[in-house]
């Protein structure tokens, strides 16, 4: 069974999304170990809501903190040190896909990133990439530090109407695959999910 880490440019970018749908398509397991915002809601709460299949089981966060904010001040905020030591796999003989927090180098704590999650369970990473103003510069640069820190970078998911020059502007520069486009999405609901989740690349995503 495989783990994949799904990571973004950037906040807001769609990564609770994008790893519903994933989730859909590989009838995977889903847990996001760390989560901020929790006044808000929780992402667990929402894959959960998108989720169609019988087989996917959300597993509960390790660390749920209030304050929509970076994890390392959400977690100071309550006077807690996240470690990276307690983020352990929940038990699952399934696929699992895990959600991270904001970008790639939001700080957890004072010595770690959330990328550092991926690494330390040997994930396959998944760079979520939303079409904005400066959206090249965020996706060259977390492509780089991907790439070049030795991360597996299966594939990326870009969300939005991208221009053709915007996007080959992104493709160009390395070699990794798309594994999902989506469009502007008026409605999110589980028959979205469902159908957009038939459009994933799961070849791609599951081969060695």
């Amino acid at each position: 069974m495989k783990t994949f880490f799904v990571t973004g440019i950037g906040t807001n970018v769609g990564k609770t999304i994008a790893s519903a749908i994933i989730t859909e398509a590989l009838q995977a397991d889903y847990w996001k170990p760390i989560q901020s915002g929790t006044i808000d809601g929780s992402d667990k709460h929402t894959v959960s809501e998108l989720i169609s299949n019988e087989k996917t089981k959300v597993h509960d966060e390790i660390y749920a903190f209030r304050e929509p904010a970076s994890p390392h001040l959400a977690a100071s905020l309550e006077n807690q040190t996240i470690q990276l030591s307690k983020l352990v796999l929940p038990e699952s003989s399934n696929h699992l896909v895990i959600e991270g927090a904001g970008g790639i180098l939001v700080p957890i704590n004072s010595n770690n990133f959330v990328i550092d999650i991926a690494n330390s369970f040997n994930c396959d990473v998944i760079l979520v990439i939303r079409n904005y103003l400066g959206c090249i510069n965020h996706s060259l640069l977390s492509i780089d530090y991907l790439v070049s820190n030795n991360y597996n970078l299966k594939g990326l998911v870009l969300i939005g109407n991208f221009d053709k020059l915007v996007k080959s502007a992104i493709l160009n520069h390395a070699e990794i695959p798309v594994i999902l486009e989506i469009n502007e999405l008026e409605a999110i609901n589980k028959e979205v999910i469902s159908e957009l989740s038939k459009n994933v690349n799961v070849s791609v995503l599951l081969e060695d």
